[in-house]
């Protein structure tokens, strides 16, 4: 079997060596970067299945690779930071990102979150019992895993597909924010609640004509969202 390929992309040699050696015993491949500029340039000859990335960085920081990653890829992102700031987090989360892991944090917790960023991105939920969801303009064909609105392709994070096929596969019913954040996340991520607002937000920027007046993904307040079946 292939191995699976990560970049890791930290001004810190130290903490370089940590996760590649933790990462290789996982049995991953890894590459290595040390600031913003040569992870964009590692990212340009090689195609890794995951890049962890620091946020505070010399040359160009993890907000602005993520910025550009964005641009042109949809591989998955963990973002690293040694600030428990709420709204590092939302911006990382907002600029693409699938996930953010605040220093420190032990070997258990970190691989825990690469296999489930990996899971998601592999495998977004079980099987699907239909092949395709329609409501109005917006078509999921699951099959396929293809998302399009007026025909066109919209491309969504591995993070984003999972959240939308578990809204739409139950269209109709009220989804709870811990559902929702245990279905798509895992247990560990119950009381994430921005996660969801967030990836919701990021959905309807992408599907939505209207995206602070949203037809297809709606909020049941204090409760959850619910995906809307239209002719």
């Amino acid at each position: 079997m292939k191995k699976r390929r990560i970049l890791v992309v930290d001004d810190e040699l130290s903490i370089l060596k940590y996760l590649r050696a933790n990462l290789e015993v996982e049995g991953y491949k890894v590459l290595t970067a040390m600031n913003g500029v040569q992870a964009l340039q590692t990212l340009e000859t090689e195609l890794p299945d995951l890049i962890v990335l620091d946020i505070m960085m010399p040359e160009m920081d993890g907000f602005e690779v993520c910025r550009r990653l964005r641009e042109w890829s949809q591989l998955p992102i963990i973002m690293l930071s040694a600030r428990d700031d709420e709204s590092d987090k939302v911006q990382c989360l907002d600029l693409g990102a699938d996930d953010y892991i605040t220093k420190p944090f032990g070997k258990a917790e970190f691989i825990a979150r690469v296999r489930a960023v990996m899971r998601r991105a592999e495998v977004a939920s079980p099987t699907p019992t239909v092949p395709s969801v329609k409501s109005g303009k917006l078509e999921i064909n699951f099959s396929q895993r293809k998302v399009t609105v007026k025909g066109k392709e919209v491309a969504l994070t591995s993070t984003e597909y999972a959240l939308l096929q578990e809204i739409s596969l139950n269209a109709g019913k009220v989804l709870t924010y811990t559902y929702l954040l245990q279905k798509v996340w895992g247990a560990d991520y119950a009381d994430e609640r921005e996660y969801l607002h967030v990836f919701v937000s990021r959905l309807r920027a992408k599907l939505e004509p209207d995206p602070k007046n949203p037809r297809y993904i709606t909020t049941v307040s204090g409760v959850g969202y619910r995906f809307e079946e239209m002719a």
